[in-house]
């Protein structure tokens, strides 16, 4: 589980490898994650775009960028959360994905969110130990 907080907004990442839709024969791996977007603070705010920059093991980066999250604008109110699950692939066993939300609260000030970097792991990567 990986976690930041950015002017009360928590968010909590937690990726899992999905072996059942991986096919190391092709390249192709695949993990979802969940994300809880957790509201701290004592004003309501909405999440409007989302930023992701995925970056796989052979430094490749991919970036991602839109409306929302899987189809929603949510509203978050004070002491309250939002959680979500989602997806993505790489053409390597491991590698990286960190990003963004853009924020407004209840005054009208937008901020952005830190998503925190978090690993994406396989246990069909061989690691080598120095």
């Amino acid at each position: 589980m990986y976690r930041a907080t950015t002017f009360d907004i928590q968010i909590t990442a937690t990726p899992i490898f999905a072996p059942e839709r991986s096919d190391a024969g092709i390249g192709r791996y695949f993990w979802t994650y969940t994300i809880e977007i957790a509201n701290q603070g004592d004003i309501q705010v909405q999440l409007l775009e989302r930023f992701w920059r995925i970056t796989d093991a052979n430094g490749r980066v991919e970036t991602v960028n839109g409306p929302g999250v899987v189809g929603e604008t949510p509203i978050i109110e004070p002491g309250e959360s939002f959680s979500y699950t989602s997806g993505c692939s790489l053409n390597t066993a491991s590698g990286l994905m960190s990003g963004s939300y853009r924020m407004v609260d209840a005054n009208g000030r937008t901020f952005d969110a830190e998503i925190p970097p978090f690993s994406l792991d396989s246990p069909m990567e061989r690691r080598i130990l120095n």
